[in-house]
């Protein structure tokens, strides 16, 4: 029998299950390396890590303490301090861009909207006058934002039907993914100055707020589909049963959908975790996260702490690997959404 020839229906063949899990092995060695080499590294003596590469502990080196008593002792003031700001600026920002985005995700995939043309465009036109007269000309926020409201009431009746054309849900979802395809280089001035303006710079709510609202587009891009792949007849049936809308996608959608949830909460998590530019910027001390500690490691008069760098980093990815952990289970289960019919 040749060895790529399967010995039974529904099963690999000998020669076909070598190879990929030969595959398999080379690429778990490929992405478990840089973490094997980090935890090394935080148990290696400033000797050590200055005279080369040596990868096996006690065989090419005495493994040493230094690094993790140094971090657990003598800076955990600081490191302590920036690891509870990453722990409660993630979460609270994944929550938020999760529940607000599976929300505005099921709204796009069950309700038609059809918005005039003129309706955002006067929305625009009076969010840019009041950016413009909050930061240009010193103008109150609250001033400006109730003469904004004014404006874009007497806007829209004025302009009425005056422009033609509506947008419907392909083009609010375009337009929700393409806030992620913008760089957040280009916008996190203007931020800055807006959170400047209101005396919320180097707070919690700032931070939670701008990541929840940096991640809120991959959120209804992701649940979009797994909320429009849901047979509409299960959520039918609960309304014909007297199930409101809400109750609907509480009790039936979302259990349906929680591979999605799952996967989108730990890819959110995970960006949120890692954000390094908005936390610069929207940060000094009292709100520091562990990326900006990380990064300030490499700017120290002693030069580069390799191993010290290393232990915080092996403490940092910790709280990412306990959620995959525990979100893995519904990620596996892979339930085919629309496969179940009521």
């Amino acid at each position: 029998m040749s060895l790529f020839t399967p010995r039974r229906v529904g099963h690999m063949s000998p020669g076909g299950s070598a190879i990929t899990y030969l595959l398999l092995i080379v690429w778990a060695a490929f992405v478990i390396f840089p973490i094997y080499w980090l935890v090394i590294t935080s148990f290696k003596s400033v000797n050590d890590v200055n005279s080369g590469p040596v990868f096996l502990p006690f065989i090419d080196f005495q493994p040493s303490l230094h690094a993790w008593r140094d971090l657990l002792i003598e800076d955990w003031a600081d490191t302590s301090r920036s690891y509870i700001n990453s722990i409660i600026i993630a979460l609270a920002s994944t929550a938020l861009s999760v529940l607000i985005g599976s929300m505005a995700a099921y709204a796009l995939a069950r309700v038609t909207y059809a918005p005039r043309l003129s309706t955002v465009l006067a929305f625009v036109l009076c969010m840019a006058a009041v950016l413009v007269a909050t930061m240009a000309y010193g103008v109150d926020w609250r001033l400006a934002g109730a003469v904004a409201v004014a404006l874009f009431v007497l806007m829209v009746r004025g302009l009425g039907n005056r422009i033609a054309g509506r947008l419907g849900n392909g083009d609010i979802l375009f337009w929700m993914i393409s806030q992620r395809i913008l760089a957040p280089v280009v916008v996190v001035v203007p931020i800055y100055m807006m959170f400047q303006s209101v005396g919320l710079l180097d707070t919690h709510i700032a931070i939670i707020l701008t990541y929840a609202v940096i991640n809120l587009p991959i959120v209804v891009w992701l649940m979009y589909d797994f909320f429009a792949s849901i047979p509409r007849d299960l959520e039918e049936s609960a309304q014909l049963d007297g199930a409101t809308m809400f109750t609907v996608f509480r009790e039936v959608v979302l259990p349906l959908s929680k591979p999605g949830l799952a996967a989108t909460t730990l890819l959110v998590m995970i960006l949120a975790w890692n954000e390094y530019l908005l936390a610069l910027f929207l940060s000094t001390a009292d709100a520091q996260t562990m990326p900006i500690l990380v990064a300030a490691m490499n700017a120290g008069e002693r030069g580069i702490l390799w191993w010290t760098m290393s232990a915080v980093i092996v403490v940092m990815i910790l709280p990412v690997l306990a959620l995959a952990v525990v979100l893995q289970r519904f990620i596996s289960k892979g339930i085919l959404v629309g496969a179940v019919k009521g």
